[in-house]
């Protein structure tokens, strides 16, 4: 459960006041950014350093009061303060900065962890204003929860007796100091510290009730001992009483509830608890116990139901505010009183009136006989006054003699006192200066470290910019290399697909070829008999067949020789060849490069009219099948220049055959490739 607003300022102002060593009210600026730190830390907010400076810029460099402080506190801590911290933790940063000077003047017999416990009681049972003190209505509650914890009774411990009323309110350290004096001196030490953890655990940590229970297991359906604690608003199992290890909390709301269930499976003295998630199987060791930890539960969650604080806090409440209707009462007695007073006072004065009327005419009276009877003893009563007078006056002048006399060996002592306080007061000037010259080269130290480290921050902020910058280039050349490579993967991509559609045209003139040569083969089988008849006879020679109206080819065998077709199943022929250069040239590597630039030169001198000379620097092919494709494109090239005759030869043959129209020389063709 999180601490109020007044809780949480109970022990800031612990903590402020033992911050405050000359008892002046003020704390200088570093102490509290160091408290402000720890507050923000232990408490689980965001902290800002410059929020205390700037909260007072107006102010000068000297300390800060309580009441200057407290705005900061408010705005800046307690109002982004969600509930999520621990307490303990929070009480724990408080009590260290105010117990390791308050705790040096008190001779305690009771632990440190014991008097942390009960400065945390303290502050929860203490009034809501400041300085901080526990009333003896307070301090006789506590006193009875600690009898109670122990196993004893407020009249079995004798403190109704030793414990009186004195009418005056207690601080933390004199609660402190009365605890650890032997209050509670005919019990053991391991006892009382008991007694206090219990109270401790009670009030602060708010646990209704704890101890052992058997709980049935959800999966495995077993009995395991385990440690509850109750509190308001669930309850938690560990496996040990010191609470290291925790199981599981079962969480409690307005909707649960707590029955009494019969006794199965051999265990006895069984209830079920169901909240909203699960319900739970326990077993106690008794029927006492089982019956307590119903009434236990029982009560918490009426007090869910009904949106109430826990039973000791309720309790609190009534208490202060019993007192308050106390003190109401009290002044409202008082008021009357007053009233009643100053009418009494009001009749006193009338009699009082009448009663010196009464004694004047009386006084008058006696007056009278008084100047009688004086005027008959004045002259007696003269002499012997005088000679009274006389004797007094002697004796007065002898007393003043002593009394000078002593006041002056007392002057002298003082000064004497003086002139040693003055020296004592010079050494402690000169001390003073030492320090300050001390300090003063310290504050010099410091400013130049400062300086050297705004230096080495402005060198280490000058790499991280060059980093930066070595960073973005690299980038910048990463991207160009990957643009690089994506257009070489499309060129790449673009040279497979022209070899795929060279392949396909492989495969359809492969496919010819074989048709071709079927046929050949049928004409070579019915022919061949003939032929053997006309070579046997004749000797080599050739049919004349018709020739062809257009142009005639020239080959080896001279004019009109082959056919077109032939002529074209023959560049077929040739273009399979190339294929299979470029096959054999993309699975192994090529021979070395015989008269490269030689016949690069030629080619592109030659330039035929169906070749170009980007054609294969375009394809982007490796170097190996450049110089292939640029190897047979020459073979190509000479096989046709061997084909061309010449125009002698062209007309010797021409004679031989008359009347056959004369050839004109033709280009060879490198795209019937």
């Amino acid at each position: 459960m999180a601490l109020s607003r007044d809780e949480l300022l109970k022990p800031i102002w612990h903590a402020f006041t033992a911050l405050d060593v000359d008892r002046s009210g003020k704390v200088s600026k570093s102490q509290l950014k160091v408290l402000s730190h720890n507050l923000c830390t232990v408490l689980n907010v965001p902290h800002d350093p410059m929020a205390l400076e700037e909260h007072f810029k107006d102010d000068d460099e000297g300390p800060v009061s309580n009441q200057g402080y407290m705005p900061y506190l408010s705005t800046y801590i307690l109002d982004k303060v969600r509930g999520e911290y621990d307490k303990v933790d929070f009480y724990h940063i408080c009590w260290t900065l105010c117990s390791k000077k308050k705790l040096e003047h008190c001779k305690l017999q009771i632990c440190e962890e014991d008097a942390f416990r009960l400065w945390c009681i303290f502050n929860f049972l203490s009034e809501d204003r400041y300085p901080l003190v526990l009333v003896n209505q307070e301090m006789e509650y506590l006193l009875r929860k600690l009898c109670e914890a122990m196993g004893g009774s407020w009249v079995e411990q004798g403190l109704d007796q030793t414990w009186t009323r004195s009418g005056s309110d207690l601080s933390v350290w004199d609660l402190l100091e009365l605890m650890g004096a032997g209050l509670f001196k005919n019990i053991h030490r391991h006892t009382l510290s008991m007694g206090i953890n219990e109270v401790f655990q009670e009030l602060i940590l708010d646990v209704l009730k704890q101890g052992f229970l058997l709980k049935k297991g959800h999966k495995r359906k077993n009995w395991t001992e385990r440690w509850f604690v109750l509190r308001p608003h669930c309850v938690s199992y560990f496996t040990g009483e010191n609470q290291e290890t925790k199981k599981g909390d079962i969480l409690l709301d307005g909707s649960c509830f707590v029955e009494s269930l019969p006794d199965k499976e051999g265990k006895k003295c069984l209830f079920l608890v169901k909240s909203s998630q699960k319900s739970f199987e326990i077993s106690a060791s008794d029927k006492k116990k089982k019956q307590e930890w119903i009434q236990a539960l029982q009560m918490v969650v009426s007090l869910l139901r009904q949106h109430r604080a826990a039973p000791h806090r309720e309790a609190r409440e009534k208490r202060r505010e019993q007192r308050r209707r106390l003190q109401e009462e009290q002044r409202e007695l008082e008021q009357k009183m007053s009233e009643l007073q100053t009418s009494n006072e009001e009749k006193q004065r009338e009699l009082e009136e009448v009663r010196k009327a009464l004694l004047a005419a009386a006084e008058n009276a006696a007056e009278e006989e008084r100047r009688r009877l004086q005027t008959q003893t004045e002259l007696q009563e003269r002499f012997k006054s005088e000679l009274d007078q006389e004797k007094l006056v002697r004796a007065q002048a002898e007393q003043q003699m002593l009394q000078k006399s002593s006041e002056l060996e007392v002057y002298l002592q003082r000064v004497k006192e003086l002139e040693l306080m003055y020296q004592q007061l010079e050494g402690a000037l000169e001390e003073e200066r030492r320090a300050r010259g001390e300090e003063e080269a310290v504050r010099t130290l410091q400013s130049r470290l400062l300086e050297e480290e705004s230096l080495k921050r402005a060198e280490l902020e000058q790499i991280h910019l060059n980093q930066k910058r070595a960073l973005s280039e690299t980038e910048a050349e990463n991207q160009e290399l990957q643009k690089e490579r994506a257009a070489k993967e499309a060129e790449l991509q673009e040279a497979m697909t022209q070899l795929d559609q060279l392949e396909t045209e492989r495969r359809g003139a492969l496919q010819q070829y074989e048709t071709v040569m079927k046929k050949l083969e049928n004409a070579t089988n019915k022919t061949k008999s003939w032929k053997h008849k006309v070579e046997e006879h004749e000797g080599l020679l050739r049919l004349i067949q018709p020739g062809q109206k257009g142009a005639l080819m020239v080959t080896n065998w001279g004019p009109a020789a082959d056919l077109q077709q032939q002529h074209s199943e023959r560049m077929k022929l040739f273009l399979l060849l190339i294929f299979s250069l470029l096959s054999t040239a993309l699975l192994r590597p090529a021979p070395p490069p015989l008269a490269e630039d030689r016949l690069q030169s030629r080619v592109n001198r030659e330039k035929p009219a169906t070749v170009k000379q980007g054609a294969l620097s375009g394809c982007h092919l490796s170097t190996c099948v450049q110089h292939q494709l640029i190897h047979a494109l020459f073979l190509l090239q000479q096989e046709q220049y061997k084909n061309t005759s010449s125009p002698d030869k062209i007309k010797k043959y021409g004679r031989r055959r008359r009347g056959v129209e004369r050839p004109r020389p033709v280009q060879a063709k490198a795209s019937g490739g």
